[in-house]
């Protein structure tokens, strides 16, 4: 019988996997900032989530993407650096306890 070498598709891991943020037992109260990437309609599609999350969260303060720098995927990766750091500033300085970062498409 013949012995084959066979390579997974899934390939190895390239990152070392961490432990998520403990979820929020309720957005009342909070601060939810958004980070928009300028792509696909977030202009549209943020203001609908800020309603959906007031009817549900009454007492929850929005950061808009407006008062948030975007989160640009242009440009070098030493710039996207800076951007990174300009968001995660920006979170900071708001009191941020949650953000959307992800408008679908």
């Amino acid at each position: 019988m013949d012995k084959l070498s066979v390579i997974s598709p899934i390939g190895a891991e390239a990152v070392e996997q961490k432990n998520l943020a403990k979820r929020l037992d309720t957005l009342n109260g909070k601060v939810v900032a958004e980070v928009w990437n300028e792509d696909f309609k977030g202009d549209i599609m943020f203001p609908i989530y800020r309603e959906l999350l007031k009817e549900r969260f009454p007492d929850v303060k929005i950061v808009p993407y407006t008062d948030i720098p975007f989160a640009s995927l242009k440009g070098t990766p030493s710039y996207q650096k800076e951007v990174l750091g300009s968001i995660i500033e920006a979170l900071r300085a708001k009191g941020a306890d949650a953000v959307i970062t992800g408008n679908g498409g």
